[in-house]
């Protein structure tokens, strides 16, 4: 997927006079000087090819998006040993899988935040570190009450972690395929997850403590967080914002470089792009009039969304247990089901370029609704696995596109405590559903659990309609 993010249209030449046209690293410097002239900073990333230094960041910042959902994942499988181990109901079990939610939603709106004042480089290596240490202290957890405090802690890395990263890599991203990038980042969380149910699969029945040693892997992040800090770049709109123009604009010649394109003439370049006289303040600009509706739409899709996926996947191995398969056929069907999130990852990034944010968006969100219904009123192993597939397949390709879409509708100074926000008020679902499932399930069976799932998914479609679609336009300053 990285190495295909971008080609050039075939028999067109990569310099024109145009200032928005992609720069070529095959293009002579008399071209390139005249092509940069007068540019800013971030004019002059929205310009640049896919190149090695977009793919240190995509991978970078993608290996940290696996291990958060590798993270998320793992509770899943350990909830059930526990269940059986412990001798767990169904409300502890919830409780065990829903605390780590309600650390996401504070850990978000913090993270975002920070993002906006200390950098998102820095709050990203230092959520990695928090959750790595409370999952490996996890392993050690000897109560349930012990066990929910420490996947608190966990949830509060985590909630913070995945805004920062798709805000960082989104400001990195040329205009022409930055949904591309971003869709491309959250396609780890698949890699993230498959790992997590291979892990499930393969540690936690080996033993009564298997459960202990899958979390134990958690603590790799601890580890990555050094990775982050030294070896990603810091934001350059975050730098300039912050007055770091040196280190701005050598960042911005790193990537130039990787892509073979010299150093612009002096004075050639302009610093920064014009500030503009209102700056809206962080989180009060969110609802400013501007960006109230955009807010709204984009609050609206973020709770429907963790409702449903994490309503549906964090009890699926349980689910599929109560269906009457033992459980290790149930994380065998859970890992199978899993898989089908990557060629649905991929066709998001192909067409959110294509078609555009919100008609992917809303697309995926539409097949979701669709494949929950018919997942609830599946019958046999193998309408089980291909409805479970399909809602995999839509479900993550969905949210590719809301990562997408999520960092490009505010300016700067809000952007990433918009998008943290947003991902915060969602983690407020993600919280309820695991709670409302077994609620559910005892009212209505199956069919009731994923007709409500399948209603929270349409909902939020109809809610994509109302973003706006910022396909090859500029990042707001």
């Amino acid at each position: 997927m990285v190495v295909a993010l971008y080609r050039e249209p075939p028999g067109c030449p990569a310099i024109t006079t145009m200032k928005d046209a992609p720069v070529s690293a095959a293009d002579s410097s008399p071209a390139i000087q005249a092509a940069t002239s007068g540019l800013t900073r971030s004019e002059r990333l929205d310009r640049l090819p896919f190149t090695p230094a977009h793919g240190k960041l995509l991978v970078g910042s993608g290996i940290g998006w696996a291990l958060d959902a590798m993270d998320v994942g793992l509770i899943s499988f350990v909830m059930v040993a526990l269940g059986k181990q412990w001798g767990l109901d169904a409300t502890q079990q919830s409780w065990i899988g829903s605390i780590g939610f309600v650390g996401m939603a504070i850990g978000a709106s913090l993270g975002g935040l920070l993002a906006d004042r200390i950098g998102r480089r820095q709050v990203f290596a230092l959520t990695l570190l928090v959750y790595g240490v409370a999952t490996g202290a996890s392993a050690l957890a000897g109560s349930i009450a012990a066990l929910i405090v420490l996947r608190f802690c966990v949830g509060l890395g985590l909630g913070a972690e995945l805004p920062v990263a798709s805000t960082l890599v989104s400001e990195y991203s040329p205009r022409a395929i930055r949904g591309r990038m971003v869709v491309a980042l959250e396609s780890f969380w698949a890699v993230g997850w498959i790992l997590a149910a291979l892990i499930g699969y393969l540690l936690v029945p080996s033993s009564p403590d298997g459960w202990r040693w899958a979390l134990a892997v958690g603590v790799v992040p601890t580890l990555y967080a050094a990775v982050v800090r030294f070896g990603l770049p810091e934001s350059v709109r975050f730098l300039e914002k912050a007055g770091r123009s040196q280190e701005a604009e050598a960042a911005v010649r790193r990537f130039e470089e990787s892509a073979g394109i010299p150093a612009p003439a002096a004075g050639a370049v302009s610093a920064a792009a014009p500030v503009p006289t209102s700056v809206p303040r962080a989180p009060a600009g969110l609802w400013r009039p501007a960006y109230r509706r955009r807010t709204a739409a984009l609050w609206i899709v973020w709770f429907t969304i963790n409702f449903a996926y994490y309503g549906a996947f964090i009890w699926l191995p349980n689910l599929i247990v109560a269906q009457g398969y033992p459980m290790v056929k149930s994380f065998e069907y859970t890992l199978i089901i899993t898989l089908a999130q990557l060629p649905g990852y991929a066709l998001a990034a192909y067409l959110i370029e294509k078609w555009g944010r919100r008609p992917t968006l809303a697309t995926f969100l539409v097949g979701s609704a669709v494949s929950a219904v018919l997942f609830g009123n599946a019958n046999g192993t193998t309408a089980l696995l291909v409805t479970g597939m399909m809602l995999s397949f839509f479900n993550l390709g969905a949210w590719g596109a809301l990562y997408a879409i999520s960092p490009e509708i505010y300016p700067t100074s809000i952007r990433g405590t918009g998008a943290g926000a947003a991902a915060a008020f969602g983690r407020i679902a993600s919280i309820l559903a695991p709670l409302a499932v077994p609620v559910l399930k005892q009212a209505g069976g199956l069919t009731l659990v994923f007709g409500v799932l399948g209603t929270a998914f349409a909902i939020g479609a109809a809610a994509a309609f109302l973003l706006p679609d910022q396909r090859g336009r500029a990042l707001e300053e």
